[in-house]
């Protein structure tokens, strides 16, 4: 146990009667099925984290899959953890920079490549700083915009005109944010409300095309970015309604179901997990200039 966290709560406890919470959660995961069976998803930023469970949970929905990073061993490692963790050996690693734009028309072509069509595309690669207004800096708000925003944009006009010239039926889903719905003090939370409207855009455009288009927005959910960050021994968030961190596999189960036939009737919308965060308070967040 963290002793600095602990004492951090028993502080909490003394001074605003906030109780000090050991917080466990019962995640139960989809079964292995069939939803996905047939189809194919690329889902970016697949090493690790939310688009790693994404991945994993197409994975035992039947679906092929190719995930991206930028580092060639870790997108290997991931392949082959994926592939234990699922006993489905339809995995491959493509290594793409969410900067470089210029590349995304081949990438494409080599991610269809690997099975032989691209059914569904998972935004999910992402970075995030912790400056708000007063303290970030011109390059970190052009690293986060860039990954974040402009990444998913033009990754979805190549995917997008894809389906279209090859009347495939496809899904893209965007991974957003609570902070989709947040007052926009930083440059991460400027991205996604870009990826909010982006989504309502796309949803638009390619739906009379058959391709569904929607977005799922996580809320402090506990990945390895959240841990190398902040002192965690517990899920317990006390200024979360749910009271806890989200975990990554729900986020994993709620994707599955976007982007089967199971969601279909569900067009331009955005599944909020936050856990009540940015839906019913923003009070999980620093807001001081």
């Amino acid at each position: 146990m963290n002793i600095k966290s602990t004492l951090v709560r028993v502080f909490r406890y003394i001074t605003k009667g906030v109780p000090v919470n050991n917080v466990t959660a019962n995640i139960i995961e989809l079964t292995p099925s069939k939803l996905l069976e047939g189809r194919t998803a690329l889902v970016t930023g697949g090493t690790t984290g939310i688009g790693y469970e994404i991945a994993k949970a197409c994975l035992k929905a039947g679906s092929n899959v190719v995930i991206t990073g930028r580092d060639n061993e870790r997108i290997e490692k991931a392949c082959e953890s994926l592939k234990q963790l699922t006993g489905n050996n339809n995995i491959e690693g493509l290594v793409i920079d969410n900067i470089e734009v210029s590349s995304f028309r081949d990438k494409v072509k080599e991610a269809v490549g690997m099975f032989g069509k691209l059914d569904i595309l998972v935004n999910n690669a992402g970075v995030l700083t912790y400056d708000t207004i007063s303290t970030e800096s011109q390059e970190k708000y052009d690293q986060v915009l860039d990954t974040n925003l402009r990444g998913p944009f033009f990754l979805s006009q190549q995917v997008g005109s894809y389906m279209i010239e090859n009347k495939i039926k496809g899904n893209i889903l965007n991974v957003g944010s609570s902070s989709c719905l947040r007052p926009a003090v930083s440059a991460y939370t400027v991205s996604k409300w870009g990826i909010r409207g982006l989504t309502l855009g796309l949803a638009r455009s390619l739906s009379p095309y058959g391709i569904t288009v929607n977005g799922i927005a996580p809320g402090q959910t506990l990945t390895a970015m959240v841990k190398n960050h902040e002192s965690i021994d517990n899920l317990y968030r006390a200024n979360i309604p749910l009271g806890r961190y989200i975990l990554p596999e729900e986020i994993g189960n709620m994707a599955v179901i976007l982007v089967s036939d199971m969601g279909r009737a569900v067009i331009g919308d955005i599944v909020y997990m936050t856990g009540g965060a940015g839906v019913i308070t923003y009070e999980d967040m620093n807001y001081k200039f």
